[in-house]
């Protein structure tokens, strides 16, 4: 009965505590005896003319517990004065976050005007969907990316990750990924920046701006100079949008989030300030718990859709990495990028071969999709296998069947390439985006033999076979 009655007494009033120790971003707090805040529960610190915001995240004895701070605790002295909701951290949602930029607790950073303060606002921590209650994915999310649609089709109210080393291509995908969703699906993004430079978020910023699709887009930051605490809590910021928008307005959302791995980063930093033991290659012991915690909350529900985009970085190109294959685990389509293929000038750098999707399979895009992305898969795969002996013998030793299909495998890397929209001001070459129907005719002319007296270069970043084509008669 004690317990029950301080437990009433938390959530019923509002409890005060007192600072006792500051490590960085973890503050310890001591509150009366018997009345511990819950755990995920937000906490107000006063500091001068402002106030931290911290999160319970450890109950050390009976009357102390740890916090993480998520901004800043530089001259916090001990003794402050904290105040304890109870409750979990609520973000603002809604349509009056359209076209802002926010951080982790929805403060705007974008110097507009302040939020009114009547603004709808929803905890952060919420259970899934139950399963009884979740959609299956709605169909086929269009790209306009070759490679993509052909090889790793996404899912529209799925789950896709790009993974890829540094400087591989992966946040030039997402923009790519970003500018088609407004081209094709006049939905609403969210795009969460976790861990990212800030001049990658400006550039971000500034490039909706003059595209104009700002005012459909929501975007929040915890970026690589913020506390690790922000960069381990912004995506649940950004889901929790989403999700106001998929369950109360009924409209479909793309969350895009840019980079995951950067959230597990962030928990394994926080994880070592709340003094847990390490587990594999030195993450955090509740990785896959944290993941799953986000990942399971991207669902579709009542016919309506949050489709997931995440670039996941992958640390030095290590895929057998603990955080890589945790993420994996979560995802329909898996992008690889290849630093192979971007030495090679191969953009976008997906491996045909690594990449895959749960929805390559003739019930969802039909058997002659699926039979031409085989063959074209086996005869880049059969050029692979036969480098070696080229790179050592030429490719003069080899039989006329083996040539035929190394050629044939050179001209699909190649017209699998295609210029972006987004790298449009870089390369002075107007972005390409095509059809499923025009890939598969392209890749299937290539298989039959069509494009065998085809200078390679004719089909290298290109649009449709046409394009090739015309190029192909320009040259000759």
């Amino acid at each position: 009965m004690q317990t029950q009655s301080a437990s009433n007494q938390a959530t019923s009033s509002p409890l005060t505590g007192k600072v006792i120790a500051v490590r960085g971003a973890v503050v310890d707090l001591i509150f009366p005896a018997g009345t511990l805040p819950p755990l995920d529960s937000s906490l107000s610190i006063e500091r001068d003319d402002e106030r931290i915001v911290a999160e319970v995240q450890a109950h050390l004895d009976e009357r102390t517990v740890r916090a993480l701070a998520m901004q800043s605790t530089s001259g916090l002295p001990r003794g402050a004065r904290a105040h304890a909701s109870c409750q979990p951290i609520a973000v603002p949602v809604g349509d009056k976050m359209l076209g802002r930029l926010i951080d982790v607790m929805g403060t705007p950073g974008d110097r507009g005007e302040a939020l009114p303060a009547d603004v709808t606002r929803r905890p952060i921590h919420q259970a899934p969907p139950p399963l009884s209650a979740q959609d299956s994915a709605t169909g086929i999310f269009a790209t306009g990316i070759k490679v993509i649609d052909l090889l790793a089709p996404l899912a529209r109210g799925g789950k896709a990750a790009m993974f890829g080393g540094a400087g591989v291509g992966k946040t030039v995908l997402v923009m790519e990924l970003i500018h088609a969703m407004v081209e094709h699906y006049k939905g609403i993004s969210v795009f969460a920046g976790v861990g990212e430079r800030s001049r990658e978020g400006h550039e971000l910023l500034q490039d909706m701006q003059h595209s104009g699709v700002l005012p459909r887009t929501v975007l929040v930051y915890g970026q690589m100079n913020e506390p690790p605490g922000a960069r381990w809590r912004v995506p649940l910021t950004a889901l929790t949008i989403a999700e106001h928008f998929r369950d109360e307005q009924h409209q479909n959302v793309l969350l895009l989030m840019d980079n995951v791995f950067r959230f597990v980063q962030a928990g394994a930093e926080v994880s070592g300030l709340l003094g847990r033991l390490p587990s594999r290659v030195g993450y955090q012991p509740t990785l896959a718990t944290e993941v799953a915690a986000l990942q399971e909350r991207i669902v579709s529900v009542g016919g309506v859709s949050i489709t997931a985009i995440e670039a996941v970085y992958v640390p030095a190109d290590d895929f057998t990495d603990p955080a890589v294959t945790t993420i994996a685990a979560h995802v329909d389509s898996t992008v690889v990028l290849s630093r192979a293929m971007a030495a090679e000038g191969m953009y976008p750098a997906i491996d045909p071969i690594a990449s895959s999707s749960i929805l390559l399979d003739p019930l969802v895009v039909g058997a002659e999709h699926v039979a031409i992305a085989t063959e074209v898969r086996r005869t880049i795969e059969h050029y692979r296998e036969l480098q070696d002996v080229i790179s050592l013998l030429g490719i003069e030793e080899l039989g006329t069947d083996d040539r035929r299909i190394v050629g044939r495998a050179r001209r699909l890397q190649r017209f699998l390439t295609q210029p972006f929209s987004v790298t449009e001001a870089f390369t002075g070459v107007a972005g390409r985006s095509v059809t499923i129907d025009d890939t598969l005719a392209g890749c299937k002319a290539i298989l039959a033999g069509e494009c065998d007296t085809w200078h390679e270069k004719s089909l290298y970043m290109v649009g449709a076979l046409s394009e090739a084509r015309e190029r192909e008669k320009g040259a000759s």
